[in-house]
């Protein structure tokens, strides 16, 4: 190829390549901010969820929306979104009540009580204190500030809930300890969770009494129940006229669910009986978690205290059914979800 023609070819690349720099490097810009504001809205989305959530955990735990609120605003300034803590405003944090529908998908109502929810919006626009999302390549393609928004529900199932166990005489011997084995393992289960739920015992054989009032020291529960001795007769319905009381005694959160565990492994055979009481703890709103352990006890009585008040029926045959249910009582008792 003569000299001449190569070097015309060589020449006529020059403006080509000139042309297409700058618009390289504006795409190279665009994918570069792309990238950062990608990152952004991850940044924002997890900021936002940890703000909520802490939010819902000091409300389950302290009743108080003041300190949900500053809970929620401590948590977004420690988290960066595109290099700054995220400001909350008041009006970014709302109260109301999540509910489950048909299909499980929960619902956000705005004020609605009892409260068991926290809605945060977290936003870094122009009007937001934290202000929008600069971008390092926008005056090259004509692009304005990123305005990324996410809105993030935090709920929870705070409960109060009261042990009612039986103590009597037929849960003499290896029946107690395996009991004292299950009420440990509950404990830990809701050691292990976000939620702060609120623990009462109480105990019955021939009679019945409140071991223990509302309280979050777990470590009271265990003493008690390891103290446990058992003798007497089955007087189950005392044991849960206790129970309605301490579940709503002192102490009681408004935010809090009322709940009772109910336990025998035999027969009521002295006082009133549980159905009576069970019709009290409806009224006041109390679900009766109720369980039976071994061949002995009366499956349908405590089938039946359960269906009254709107809780669930549980029967365990040995240690490892009955250690099994605590666990799974637990975790109905302590749920916090975003």
């Amino acid at each position: 190829m003569p000299h001449t023609l190569r070097h015309c070819r060589r020449g006529a690349m020059l403006p080509l390549i000139a042309f297409l720099l700058p618009v390289l490097v504006i795409f190279l810009g665009f994918a570069v901010d792309l990238a950062y504001m990608q990152n952004a809205r991850l940044e924002l989305r997890a900021t936002t969820d940890a703000a909520a959530r802490a939010a819902a955990t000091t409300l389950s735990r302290t009743d108080s929306v003041g300190k949900a609120k500053r809970a929620a605003k401590r948590i977004a300034r420690r988290n960066r979104v595109a290099g700054l803590g995220l400001e909350l405003r008041d009006s970014d944090i709302e109260f109301g009540r999540s509910e489950p529908d048909r299909k499980g998908r929960y619902h956000f109502t705005p004020g609605a009580e009892p409260l068991n929810a926290v809605r945060v919006t977290g936003d870094r626009t122009a009007g937001s204190p934290t202000g929008s999302v600069a971008l390092f390549f926008s005056n090259l393609y004509g692009g304005k500030s990123f305005e990324p928004t996410f809105v993030s529900t935090a709920s929870f199932l705070s409960v109060d809930v009261c042990l009612v166990l039986d103590r009597s005489g037929s849960m003499r011997g290896q029946k107690l300890r395996d009991l004292q084995d299950a009420v440990e393992v509950f404990l830990q289960e809701l050691e292990s969770t976000n939620a702060v739920e609120q623990v009462a015992l109480a105990s019955y054989s021939s009679s019945a009494k409140t071991e223990l009032g509302l309280t979050t020291d777990y470590s009271e529960v265990r003493k008690k129940v390891d103290k446990f001795n058992a003798s007497g007769m089955t007087a189950i319905g005392e044991g849960l006229r206790h129970g309605i009381k301490a579940a709503i005694g002192p102490g009681h959160r408004v935010t809090a669910e009322p709940m009772i565990i109910l336990m025998t492994d035999g027969l009521h055979n002295t006082g009133i009986g549980p159905m009576s009481y069970a019709d009290d703890a409806a009224e006041e709103g109390i679900k009766v978690y109720t369980v039976t352990f071994g061949a002995g006890a009366d499956k349908k009585l405590m089938r039946d205290v359960a269906s009254a008040t709107g809780g669930r029926y549980m029967h365990a045959d040995n240690r490892e059914e009955l250690i099994a249910v605590f666990r799974e009582l637990a975790a109905q008792a302590s749920q916090i979800t975003n």
